[in-house]
């Protein structure tokens, strides 16, 4: 806790808005995309997607890959609590949705799906967008793919398996223009799915990394991340980065409050 209070501090400290950003993209991304406020129905339908499972007082056995967690103790969880303290945020989920909303890519991957709400979240973005998510646990994932199913977001497909495996399968056989890391919170693991995502970047690619300053060492890593030749302009908003490979951009960082 004490490592995230600190880490803050120094975010809020050194980030903008969008008074205090000279790059007209990234200041069009802010204005247009991350204070934009014309998404209500989208959010009314993610906030039914969050609240049937806070209403869920089964439990089920999770299979952690990653990092673990720092909240249970033990992997039989009831539903309800993982959507709660382990499911993406509501700011999180409102900005992925404008984000996929105002970039509307063809193909958006999701490393780690967990029980959906992420996933819902893209897929309500842009109903063209074709979501598919990555998942270790196959219990979450049935709960996620059903519940999925219930709210007619058919533009997603979940795939179940050790990203090691999956991840490779995916990158060699499709290219996707959003990737969003959310599986294992670990520097390695991260550095290396970067890597492997790197294959197919192109100009319009974009990345969003989840937790960055969640531990030092994911620290460590988005640092490793913003220095990558590849990567041009990056967006750090506390709780996420945002990469862009932009050829015509000049290498810049940004820190930016949402």
């Amino acid at each position: 806790m004490l490592f995230q209070i600190k880490s803050y501090l120094t975010f809020f400290y050194r980030s903008k808005n969008q008074h205090g950003v000279h790059s007209p993209f990234v200041f069009d991304l802010i204005t247009k995309c991350f204070y934009e406020k014309n998404d209500f129905d989208k959010l009314k339908r993610i906030n039914h997607f969050r609240n049937n499972l806070l209403q869920r007082k089964d439990f089920i056995n999770v299979t952690d890959f990653g990092k673990g967690s720092k909240i249970f103790k033990s992997n039989k969880r009831q539903v309800s609590k993982i959507a709660k303290v382990a499911g993406i945020s509501k700011k999180k989920s409102k900005l992925l949705i404008r984000l996929i909303s105002y970039l509307a890519p063809n193909n958006a991957l999701e490393i780690g799906t967990s029980l959906g709400i992420g996933t819902a979240s893209i897929a309500l973005g842009n109903k063209n967008t074709k979501v598919t998510s990555l998942e270790g646990c196959p219990n979450t994932a049935n709960i996620a793919k059903d519940l999925l199913k219930k709210h007619q977001l058919n533009n997603t497909k979940i795939i179940v398996g050790d990203f090691k495996k999956t991840l490779f399968q995916e990158i060699n056989n499709t290219e996707y223009d959003f990737v969003y890391f959310d599986g294992n919170h670990q520097k390695k693991p991260t550095l290396e799915y970067f890597e492997l995502c790197l294959k197919n970047v192109k100009n319009e690619t974009v990345f969003v990394f989840d937790d960055i300053n969640w531990s030092k060492e994911m620290q460590e890593a988005w640092t490793e991340i913003k220095n990558h030749p590849k990567v041009t302009v990056t967006i750090d908003t506390y709780f996420w980065g945002i990469v862009f490979f932009r050829k015509e951009q000049v290498k810049e960082h940004f820190a930016i409050r949402v």
